[in-house]
């Protein structure tokens, strides 16, 4: 970074124009004698030391694994960190999304623009994983900025669903699940903006839940909207999503969206019986014009199979979740455009830790943008376009709606402990082949958001639990609590999965 200095008066004229402003040379004189001291404090930030939480544990550069040692395409780096000698997570194998900052590995969070990057500090809950005793494998592929739900988009190439080679593996934590549904770790590390947890989750048919919004810190992560923006475990089983929870959860006074933060011990939730709870099947969340009806139905049998454990199941009607994915379109694409590029990630205005040399590697974008995935330059493309012409309105509207559309979950959760829908309408979809059209490649990155992403909106806890399979390929029950009532998704999760093999389940 070179050192601060005064602007020339032909870039003071330039700022002058960007804001508004025709600035004489006499205005251009007397601006620039009153900006010295504004220069001699940047000159004093520049001398201090950069305050960044200690790297506590050693770990090598790593390598990039090819050939039958990643057959999925689904590792970026492997790099073994040793945590603590003892703890919760001892003797766990974890896998990181590579939006996640190990310090001294690469990075590139799906992005060539990013490539070689390698980060300085370690991520919050990757500190609290090796503190527990975990042992981190390295960092798993995720999709261009992480924006796709197929799992086609990243710079390094499509990542293959474990259960049917050539299928998408979901995303956009495409790694995450894929390295879980495979057995090579136990446990992994997701993101969750729109459902890039849940979605990969429901396509390999594994366990993955999105926290209640801020129970887990989001410090060291990669952001891209401040209010949608969640990282979570995803998991071969019930128990040790419960278990990371644990290890995962609560705050670390450097992320602004932990607010009024409630832990529980979840793995206490594992008791099996779910005689007592109340689940509500929301109607709307099934139908989509692309829902699969295998899928609606293998959801429908495990609703019924709750009923048979002793749960209440109804079915109740939440007009307002059809409207979820349009609250959450321009909270998504302008927010993202303002914080994820224009902001260089991290944006202003909150208090915390920034990644300044994140930052600076990421700020580089602009002489990239050709480089970006379809599915970012879409979405950017039309966020600058609203920005530009509708100031923020219709963020700011999506925002206030957001909490019209919590209030009617919350009305429901009042009666009930669950909501019940599909993960996703659809089963995975094969990966767009070479030369696939333009049109496809997007089609297969947003087409399975309808019931994922208004939970983005409203913060609820929400998990994907694997719930039947047809034609090699599962399908994913969504289970979604009040906010910080982890502990009722567990608990019925565990019971549906200790009911019998979910991969029994057909249609």
């Amino acid at each position: 970074m070179a050192s601060a200095k005064l602007p020339t008066p032909d870039e003071l004229r330039a700022v002058g124009r960007q804001l508004g402003m025709t600035l004489t040379d006499a205005d251009v004189a007397f601006f620039l004698e009153t900006m010295s001291g504004n220069v001699a404090a940047y000159h004093a930030i520049e001398a201090m030391a950069d305050p960044m939480p200690v790297v506590k544990y050693p770990r090598t550069p790593g390598y990039r694994p090819e050939g039958a040692e990643n057959k999925h395409n689904a590792w970026y780096y492997k790099s073994e960190v040793q945590g603590a000698p003892s703890g919760k997570l001892k003797g766990k194998r974890i896998a990181l999304k590579d939006n996640v900052c190990l310090a001294g590995v690469p990075m590139m969070n799906g992005a060539s623009s990013l490539e070689g990057y390698v980060p300085d500090v370690d991520a919050t809950i990757v500190t609290r994983i090796l503190d527990a005793g975990g042992t981190i494998l390295g960092k798993v592929h995720c999709e261009y900025f992480c924006f796709s739900g197929g799992s086609h988009t990243s710079a390094a190439g499509p990542v293959h669903n474990p259960r049917k080679m050539g299928y998408s593996a979901g995303g956009s934590s495409s790694g995450s699940a894929a390295v879980v549904a495979a057995g090579e770790v136990e446990m992994s590390i997701g993101g969750d903006q729109g459902g890039s947890i849940r979605i990969p989750s429901a396509y390999c048919g594994v366990y993955g839940l999105k926290p209640t919004h801020g129970l887990v810190p989001y410090t060291g992560v990669f952001p891209i909207e401040n209010t949608l923006d969640h990282t979570g475990p995803m998991t071969a089983n019930v128990a040790d999503n419960a278990l990371l929870l644990e290890v995962l959860a609560g705050p670390d006074g450097l992320d602004p969206r932990q607010v009024n933060v409630k832990t529980a011990q979840y793995t206490n939730a594992l008791t099996g019986d779910v005689r007592g709870m109340k689940i509500a099947v929301v109607k709307e969340g099934f139908g989509h014009l692309n829902s699969e009806t295998d899928v609606d139905a293998m959801v429908r049998k495990g609703a019924a199979l709750f009923r048979q454990l002793g749960a209440q199941v109804d079915e109740v009607s939440i007009p307002l979740h059809l409207a979820g994915p349009a609250i959450w379109t321009p909270i998504a694409v302008e927010g993202a455009t303002w914080q994820m590029m224009n902001g260089n990630g991290f944006g202003f205005n909150w208090k915390g830790l920034y990644v300044t040399s994140l930052i600076d590697a990421h700020s580089a974008w602009r002489q990239r943008a050709d480089e970006f995935s379809d599915t970012l330059k879409t979405t950017i493309l039309f966020g600058q376009y609203a920005l530009n012409k509708y100031r923020g309105h219709y963020y700011a509207k999506a925002q206030n709606l957001g909490r019209s559309l919590r209030a009617a979950y919350d009305t429901v959760l009042k009666d009930y402990d669950l909501l019940l829908m599909p993960t996703l309408p659809l089963k995975a979809t094969p990966i767009p082949k070479a030369g696939a059209s333009r049109m496809e490649t997007i089609q297969r990155a947003f087409e399975m958001l309808p019931n994922t992403a208004p939970i983005d909106v409203t913060g609820h806890p929400s998990m994907s639990v694997p719930c039947g399979m047809n034609d090699g390929l599962p399908a994913g029950m969504m289970l979604t609590a009040k906010h910080f009532d982890e502990v009722s998704i567990y608990r019925a999760a565990s019971a549906f999965e200790k009911a019998g093999d979910w991969k029994s389940i057909r249609p």
